[in-house]
């Protein structure tokens, strides 16, 4: 059996495992959260190197992405090289095609996504493929990235700016504590509503759960959610805000959805090649063979 392991420095309260079977191969797949402490993960890293097939960050990025230039983060990067021999992936490759291709099969399919949609997408340097995408579709967009990982209320509207502000500040801020960027442990519970009016603003709310979740108001009627890991809990929490739909880009498994760095793991774990081999194509045929696609779930009416 393979075992692929995601090393989060999210809340342990969102852990969970389980042992799923693709083409007549056994998986186990598992979410450690060390509840914000990079030192744990980074001591949890090493005592798992050479024992599993896989390693997920999770929590935090490697590798954030504007403009066709790729920006490393220090604290990440500190954790990626605690491995020796496993393969260690953040799931940003994943998320640059598996979403991309979610807002484009939302687009043809549904009418979640079309022109003049008004998208808020909470960091798009996070998510710079499904960025794109959704400028490719003539979607209305604030891009939140210096609204909410910066305090600073100045909503972006077109990459072009993001472009330039990402390479400004973000030689920067990749190299300064990650928990400044991103909230990390008990930060996850706690709520900052003072720049929800963007979120009444928009139709569709794109990007991390987590982040979105920090930043949600109470009233969230009517809204469209798309994102990649959320619980049961977070579920029934969207319902009680009103949220109509529930978008996930990963596949629900036992009740919750994993992030994209765990089912990049996995991919890694299956795939015949070395990490630096694997393209975008590769990526994206795997998941077809497994039938993985956007998971639609009507949570209101």
């Amino acid at each position: 059996m393979k075992r692929v392991v995601s090393v989060s420095i999210g809340s342990a309260k969102r852990d969970h495992q389980v042992e799923i079977e693709i083409k007549g191969e056994k998986i186990n797949l598992s979410r450690i959260g060390t509840d914000g402490d990079l030192k744990k993960a980074e001591e949890m890293i090493k005592e798992l190197d050479g024992k599993v097939d896989a390693i997920g960050l999770g929590g935090i990025d490697l590798y954030i992405y504007a403009g066709g230039k790729r920006y490393i983060i220090k604290d990440a990067m500190t954790l990626a090289r605690a491995a020796k021999v496993t393969p260690v992936v953040d799931g940003s490759g994943l998320k640059n095609t598996l979403e991309r291709e979610t807002i484009k099969y939302l687009e043809k399919e549904t009418n979640l996504i079309s022109a003049g949609k008004k998208v808020l997408l909470v960091s798009a340097v996070d998510r710079f493929g499904m960025a794109e995408a959704l400028v490719e579709a003539k979607c209305e967009i604030i891009f939140g990235d210096l609204i909410f990982a910066l305090g600073l209320p100045i909503p972006l509207r077109s990459l072009k700016t993001l472009t330039l502000v990402a390479r400004i500040l973000l030689p920067i801020l990749t190299r300064l504590p990650f928990q400044y960027l991103y909230p990390t442990g008990e930060k996850q519970e706690k709520t900052d509503l003072r720049h929800s009016k963007y979120y009444h603003w928009a139709e569709v709310i794109c990007g991390d759960f987590l982040f979105i979740k920090r930043h949600m108001p109470e009233d969230m009627g009517g809204k469209v959610i798309i994102t990649n890991t959320t619980t049961s809990e977070d579920v029934e929490t969207l319902k009680k805000r009103g949220v109509d739909t529930l978008v996930t880009t990963t596949p629900k498994l036992e009740g919750r959805s994993f992030g994209t760095n765990l089912m990049e793991a996995m991919l890694v774990a299956l795939a015949e090649r070395g990490l630096e081999q694997l393209k975008a194509d590769d990526y994206l045929g795997a998941l077809k063979d497994m039938g993985v696609k956007a998971r639609i779930e009507k949570l209101s009416g």
